[in-house]
C-alpha cells in the first residue's frame, strides 16, 4: 500500500511539474506578443492563480521525504518538489524583470495564500521575498521604473507580520523592507542617503545593496509606532494612500484579529502622516457606507477615529465630503460629524469651511468647488442645507466657543442668506428644509450669549413661522430688529462685517437684498440722528443695481430712514442716484424712487433743498407723459408739491415750469380723472409761481380748454415769448399720439402758439409745422380733421406773410416785440363741436329719408 501511495505522489509531482512548464511557456509567449497589456496581464494572472492552487496545495516536503524507500528516492522527490517552486518563482522573476507593473502579482499571491490554511504559506512567502529582493536590485539600477502597487503590497505584508507562524513573520518583515527599499529608490523625496548618480559597479555590488538594506532594516525595527513613521516617510503620497486604503478595507474583514491589527496600523499611520493622504473624500465616503450598512459595526469606534485623524490633517476635504451626503443627516452621518467635532485644534478651519458652504445657494451647481461633487438630493446642490444642520452639532461643542464668538457675524449673515434661499425653496417643495436654518439660528444665538434674543423671537412667534411659507424679508427684518432691541454686544463687529461684505459686493443679487435689509435695520436702530458718510456710498450703489429688486429694497430702506438721511451734510450726493433711478426700465423702481425722494424732501432743510430743486424739477419733466399712468400722475403731482415747497425760491424754477407746460396743459383733457386732477393741481402751482391771472379758468365751473390755452399764450406773449418756439416743438411731438384727446389738444395748442409766435418763426420752421399738421388733416375723426384743417390754413397764412430775406425777418421781429397784441379765439371749439353734431344729425335724417323713399318705391313697384 505504501508503494502505491508513493507512486501516486510521484505522479502528482510529475504532472504538476509538466503542467507548470506548459503554463510557463504560455505566460512567456504572451509576454512577447502584441496583445493589449491589460488583457495580457489578466490572462497571465489567471494562469498563475490556477498554477498557485496546484503547487501550493502539494503535501509538505517532510511528508514526501517520509514516503521515500531510500535516500535516492527521497532526493529525487525533494529535487522535483523544489524544481516545481523554482519554475513558479522563475516565471515571476521573468515577468517582473520585463515589467515592474507586474509586481502586482505578489499582491494577489498574498490574497490567494490566505484563502486556504492548507496552502504552503511559508513557501509562498519565500517566493514573494525573493522576487522582491530581485526587484529591489532592479530598482537600484533603474530608479525611474515605476511600481504602482507598493502601497498595497506593504499593507498586506505588514498585516502578515502579525501571523502566528514565526517563519511567515520573518519573511513578511524582509518583504516589507524590500518594498520600502524599492519605494526609496523611486521616491526622490524619501529621507535616504544615496549617491547622486550610482555607477554600474555600485548597483550590482551586493555589499552596497546589503549596506543600504541593513540601514533600512534598522529603521523599521521596533514597535508599530516606528514602523508607521518609517512607512509614512518613505512612501510617496499616492502609495501611502493605497497603503491606508488597503488597511481601511481590512477593517471589514471577518477575521477579527486582522481587523484589529489593520485598525491599529491605520490609526498610527494617520497619526503621523494623515496630511499626505490624497483620497480623503473616497475614504470618508467608504466609512459612511460601512456605517450606514451596519450601524453596529464591530470597528465603528476605529472608523470614527479615522475621521477625526483625517479632519486634523485635512479639515476642508473632510467637511466638503460630509456635506455631500443626503439631507437630512442619518445616524451614521451624525456620528461622523461628532467625530469631527472632537478635534478642537481644527475648530477654526472646520467652521470656516462650513461658512463657505453656507454662502452657497441650494439647488445651484457651484463650479468653483475643488472637490468632486456628488449631488445627493433632487440632482441639486443641497450642501448649504446640510451645513445648516451640521452647525447644530458643532456650535454647542465647548472647544468651539471661542471660534464661534470670533465668527459670529459671518455665521449670522450666512444663516440669514439660507433663510432667504430656503424660504424660496419651500414654495416649490413640501419638505421642511428651512427648519435646519431655524435650528442653526437658535443654537447660534444660545451659544453666543444671546438667549434673551432667542426668547424675544419666541414671544413674537418667529420660530413657529418657519414651518410655514414665511416672508423672508420680514424674517430678516425681525431678527435684525430684535437683536437691536436687545442691544446685542456683538453689534460693532457685526456692523463692521456687514459693511465689509457690502463694500466688497456680494456674489449674487439676492445676497444684496439680505444685506440691505439687515444693514438698514441696524442703522435705523443705532443711528437715530446722523449717519456716517461711508454708509451713504453703499446706498448710492445699491439704488442703481442691475437687479431691480435690489434697487427697490434700497430705496425702500432709504425712505424708512428719511429723518436720518435728511440730516447728513452730503445728502445731495444721495439724491442724485435717486433721480437717476427715474430712468429705470422697471416701473416699480421709478415709483419707489419718487416716493423715497418725497420722504427725504419733506424732512430736508430748505437751504439745502434749494441747491438741488432745479435738478429734481427737471427730472420730473420726462415722466409727465410716461406710458405708465401711475408714474405719470405721481410725477405731475410731485412736481406741483416741489413748487409749493420752493415758493420762496420762485425765480430758480421759472424756466423749468415754462418747459413743462405742454404735457400739463394737454393732459388736462385726459380721460383718467386722477391725471386730470394732478394737472389742475400742478398748473395751479405753476400759475401762482408765474403770477398769471389764469387760475380762475382751472375751476370746474369756469373750465374751458381753448380759453385756458388762449390765456396761457397771451401770458407767454407778454412775459415769456422767448419760450414759445420751444413749446411749439414740444407740442408737435404730441400730434403723432394715438389718443384722440392728445391730438385734439395739441392741434389747438400748436395753433395758438404758432399764432402768438408768428413773428419769431423762420420760414424753415413754419414749413415743418405745416408738414406735421398736414398729416393730421387726414384723420378720420371729424373734429380733429376740422381743427387740423383750420390750423393748417392758419400756418399757411403765417408762411405767406414771412419774408424770404433774413434781414427783413429780423427787422420784423424787432418791430413785433414793441407792438404785441393779445390773441383772439381761433377755433371756437364749443361751436365747432355743436356744428359737427348738427351736421351729423342732418346727415342721419337725410340717410333715413332716402332709405324710406327707396322702400316706398320698391313697394309700389311690387304691387
Amino acid at each position: 500500500m505504501g508503494s502505491k501511495d508513493q507512486e501516486s505522489k510521484s505522479e502528482i509531482l510529475v504532472d504538476t511539474y509538466s503542467g507548470l512548464l506548459g503554463d510557463q511557456s504560455i505566460i512567456l509567449a504572451m509576454n512577447s506578443s502584441c496583445v493589449d497589456p491589460l488583457i495580457q496581464f489578466e490572462a497571465q494572472l489567471k494562469i498563475l492563480e490556477l498554477s498557485f492552487q496546484k503547487i501550493f496545495s502539494l503535501p509538505n516536503i517532510n511528508v514526501l521525504k517520509s514516503m521515500g524507500k531510500n535516500s535516492d528516492d527521497t532526493d529525487e522527490l525533494e529535487n522535483l518538489f523544489e524544481n516545481i517552486f523554482n519554475i513558479y518563482e522563475d516565471t515571476l522573476l521573468i515577468l517582473v524583470s520585463k515589467d515592474f507593473y507586474k509586481l502586482q502579482i505578489l499582491k494577489e499571491i498574498t490574497t490567494w495564500m490566505n484563502q486556504n490554511n492548507q496552502y504552503l504559506q511559508e513557501r509562498a512567502m519565500m517566493i514573494i521575498t525573493r522576487v522582491l529582493m530581485f526587484a529591489s536590485k532592479r530598482a537600484k539600477k533603474y530608479p525611474s521604473i515605476n511600481a504602482p502597487c507598493l502601497g498595497v503590497l506593504a499593507a498586506e505584508l505588514l498585516l502578515l507580520c502579525a501571523h502566528e507562524d514565526p517563519l511567515i513573520i520573518q519573511q513578511a518583515s524582509s518583504g516589507i523592507n524590500y518594498v520600502l527599499y524599492i519605494a526609496m529608490c523611486q521616491n526622490s523625496n524619501a529621507k535616504k542617503q544615496k549617491p547622486s548618480r550610482p555607477s554600474d559597479g555600485e548597483t550590482n555590488n551586493p555589499r552596497v545593496i546589503s549596506s543600504d538594506f541593513e540601514l533600512l532594516s534598522k529603521a523599521t525595527q521596533g514597535g508599530k509606532n516606528k514602523i508607521a513613521q518609517s512607512i509614512g516617510q518613505i512612501l510617496p503620497p499616492h502609495l501611502l494612500t493605497d497603503f491606508v486604503w488597503t488597511l481601511l478595507k481590512k477593517l471589514s474583514s471577518p477575521d477579527v484579529e486582522i481587523a484589529f491589527e489593520a485598525a491599529s496600523l491605520l490609526k498610527l499611520t494617520l497619526e503621523y502622516h494623515a496630511q499626505k493622504i490624497t483620497m480623503v473624500s473616497k475614504i470618508v465616503d467608504d466609512i459612511y457606507e460601512q456605517l450606514s450598512l451596519d450601524s453596529s459595526h464591530a470597528m465603528k469606534a476605529d472608523l470614527l477615529q479615522v475621521i477625526s485623524l483625517l479632519t486634523r490633517a485635512s479639515p476642508k476635504k473632510v467637511i466638503f465630503q460630509l456635506m455631500e451626503f443626503a439631507v437630512p443627516a442619518d445616524d451614521a452621518l451624525l456620528q461622523m460629524w461628532q467625530a469631527v467635532s472632537t478635534e478642537s485644534s481644527v475648530a477654526s478651519p472646520v467652521l470656516k469651511t462650513i461658512l463657505s458652504i453656507l454662502k452657497g445657494k441650494p439647488g445651484e451647481i457651484e463650479e468653483t468647488l475643488i472637490e468632486r461633487r456628488r449631488f445627493s438630493l433632487d440632482a441639486s446642490n443641497m450642501m448649504p442645507v446640510a451645513a445648516s444642520q451640521a452647525l447644530c452639532t458643532f456650535l454647542p461643542v465647548h472647544s468651539y466657543r471661542k471660534v464661534v464668538a470670533k465668527l459670529f457675524p459671518e455665521l449670522l449673515m450666512a444663516l440669514m442668506l439660507q433663510l432667504f434661499y430656503c424660504s424660496q425653496l419651500l414654495k416649490d417643495t413640501s419638505q421642511d428644509r428651512p427648519l435646519y436654518v431655524r435650528d442653526g439660528l437658535k443654537v447660534l444665538l444660545n451659544c453666543s450669549g444671546l438667549k434673551e434674543v432667542d426668547e424675544a423671537l419666541e414671544k413674537k412667534n418667529f420660530w413657529d413661522q418657519f414651518s410655514q411659507v414665511m416672508d423672508h424679508q420680514y424674517g430678516i427684518h425681525l431678527i435684525a430688529k430684535t437683536l437691536s432691541e436687545c442691544n446685542f454686544p456683538q453689534f460693532p463687529e457685526t456692523l463692521h462685517y456687514v459693511y465689509k461684505i457690502a463694500v466688497k459686493g456680494p456674489r449674487r443679487s439676492e445676497d444684496s437684498i439680505v444685506t440691505i435689509i439687515f444693514f438698514a435695520e441696524l442703522l435705523n436702530n443705532f443711528f437715530k440722528e446722523s449717519l456716517p458718510k461711508e454708509f451713504l456710498v453703499l446706498f448710492r450703489n445699491w439704488i442703481n443695481d442691475s437687479n431691480p429688486s435690489v434697487g427697490k429694497m434700497s430705496l425702500q430702506k432709504i425712505a424708512s430712514m428719511a429723518p436720518v438721511f435728511s440730516e447728513i451734510e452730503s445728502v445731495c450726493h444721495l439724491l442724485l442716484p435717486v433721480l437717476d433711478a427715474f430712468l429705470s426700465k422697471d416701473h416699480t423702481v421709478i415709483i419707489r424712487a419718487m416716493l423715497t425722494l418725497r420722504n427725504i424732501l419733506r424732512k430736508l432743510d430748505k437751504a439745502i433743498y434749494s441747491t438741488v430743486c432745479s435738478r429734481i424739477a427737471s427730472s420730473y419733466c420726462p415722466l409727465m407723459d410716461h406710458v405708465n399712468s401711475g408714474i405719470q400722475c405721481m410725477a405731475i403731482r410731485h412736481f406741483g408739491e416741489l413748487l409749493m415747497d420752493m415758493s420762496e425760491y420762485k425765480r430758480m424754477l421759472n424756466h423749468i415750469i415754462l418747459g413743462s407746460l405742454v404735457p400739463l396743459i394737454l393732459f388736462l383733457e385726459s380721460t383718467e380723472t386722477r391725471i386730470m386732477n394732478a394737472c389742475r393741481y400742478t398748473l395751479t402751482m405753476c400759475f401762482s409761481q408765474l403770477k398769471w391771472s389764469t387760475l380762475y379758468l382751472l375751476q370746474e365751473d369756469n373750465y374751458n380748454f381753448e380759453s385756458m390755452v388762449l390765456s396761457i399764450c397771451n401770458n407767454l406773449l407778454s412775459s415769456y415769448e422767448s419760450y414759445i418756439i420751444d413749446l411749439i416743438s414740444d407740442t408737435l411731438g404730441f400730434l403723432g399720439s394715438s389718443r384722440a384727446f392728445l391730438k385734439k389738444g395739441s392741434i389747438i395748442l400748436v395753433g395758438y402758439l404758432g399764432k402768438s409766435g408768428a413773428h419769431l418763426l423762420l420760414r424753415e420752421e413754419i414749413d415743418v409745422m405745416i408738414e406735421v399738421v398736414e398729416r393730421v388733416t387726414r384723420e378720420e375723426d371729424p373734429v380733429i380733421k376740422m381743427l387740423a384743417e383750420k390750423t393748417h390754413k392758419l400756418f399757411k397764412e403765417i408762411a405767406y406773410r414771412i419774408a424770404s430775406s433774413t434781414i427783413k425777418q429780423t427787422l420784423r421781429r424787432w418791430v413785433k416785440m414793441f407792438h404785441t397784441k393779445k390773441l383772439k379765439p381761433i377755433y371756437d371749439l364749443a361751436n365747432v363741436v355743436a356744428l359737427m353734431e348738427n351736421t351729423a344729425e342732418e346727415s342721419a335724417e337725410v340717410k333715413l329719408n332716402k332709405s324710406t323713399l327707396e322702400e316706398l318705391t320698391n313697394e309700389i313697384s311690387n304691387k
